[in-house]
């Protein structure tokens, strides 16, 4: 890694700029950058759920209403596992313990989102008798598209970035959002991009490795674990944010987590395979027909061409009625 010393914006040729706010008024209300792209993901995460779903044999809309139970789980799992984490931002010498409350701020663990938004889905699957395991195969693909989406928030807020360097892609970082000891530096690594770039890719082999070997059982979430896992670790190695436990036998928390988490998804992966090969028969604990609807009709007509967010090996069949 070559660093760089210059505090002179603009001293490279070549660099990532920072946006010079992050924040807007609409009156009263501000309008945050931050906010947005979490929005945005959330929307990005339930269409495509929500098509790859109706594919696999559920019935439309059902993804919405169970992301009415994971969405708020997961931010709130998410905030948990940023102030346990950083607990002394809030609860250390200089810091105000309500600020933790501030979503709005920044600051949302993937860990702790994933977590309890997973505990949130499997209470909206039972109250509408949706097996989890399909469920969780259908949605997992989105997720990396929110997740992605949800980074750019990351670069409104000037966060999560990475060592210095002056590489043609260094992301330029203002004084105020420097770390203690890197204020010498101007542009870092944008940790945040290569991040959303990962998850995109991670998405589109998902897609692929769900269509080629027609994966089932919880296959397609452990993939989705392994293939996001794998980009994270070696990512998280190239942030210099300050964490409680930074530093355990030499690598951050989250690279454990990362490391953790990956042999247990892979673990999983191959027992399915060997054990459970092959999509379920029905994506309901009682078994109705695929093609069933709640009021006794049956379901609309999907697409005819292929979609890469459909769970289907050859495309969506089209219906008959």
């Amino acid at each position: 890694m070559t660093t760089m010393t210059s505090l002179v914006p603009g001293a490279l040729p070549w660099y990532i700029p920072s946006p010079s706010q992050g924040v807007w008024q609409l009156g009263p209300v501000p309008i945050r950058a931050y906010a947005l792209c979490i929005i945005a993901g959330i929307i990005a995460a339930i269409w495509i759920g929500d098509r790859r779903w109706v594919a696999r044999g559920g019935r439309p809309q059902e993804v919405s209403d169970v992301a009415l139970w994971a969405v708020p789980f997961g931010v709130v799992g998410g905030r948990l596992y940023h102030v346990i984490t950083d607990r002394d931002l809030y609860f250390g010498p200089g810091g105000h313990p309500w600020e933790a409350l501030y979503v709005w701020h920044g600051g949302l663990g993937i860990w702790g989102a994933i977590a309890l938004g997973a505990v949130g889905a499997v209470i909206g699957c039972r109250r509408r008798g949706i097996k989890v395991l399909p469920f969780m195969d259908a949605v997992a693909p989105g997720v990396l598209i929110a997740h992605a989406l949800g980074r750019l928030g990351n670069w409104f807020n000037q966060e999560l970035f990475g060592k210095p360097t002056d590489l043609p892609w260094a992301l330029e970082i203002d004084l105020a959002h420097r770390p203690p000891g890197y204020e010498q530096y101007a542009t870092f690594h944008p940790t945040f991009l290569y991040e959303a770039l990962w998850t995109l890719g991670a998405f589109w082999f998902v897609i692929w490795a769900d269509r080629r070997f027609q994966l089932g059982h919880g296959r397609v979430l452990a993939l989705y674990v392994m293939a996001y896992t794998a980009g994270r670790g070696w990512i998280e190695m190239l942030r210099i944010d300050p964490v409680e436990m930074n530093d355990v036998f030499g690598l951050r928390l989250n690279v454990w987590t990362s490391i953790l988490t990956f042999s247990l998804a892979t673990a999983y992966f191959v027992w399915a395979t060997r054990h459970r090969p092959g999509r379920e028969q029905s994506v309901y604990r009682d078994g109705p027909a695929a093609d069933e609807t709640e009021d006794g009709g049956l379901s609309p007509e999907t697409p005819e061409t292929p979609d890469p967010t459909d769970a289907s090996a050859d495309g969506v069949e089209e219906e008959t009625r």
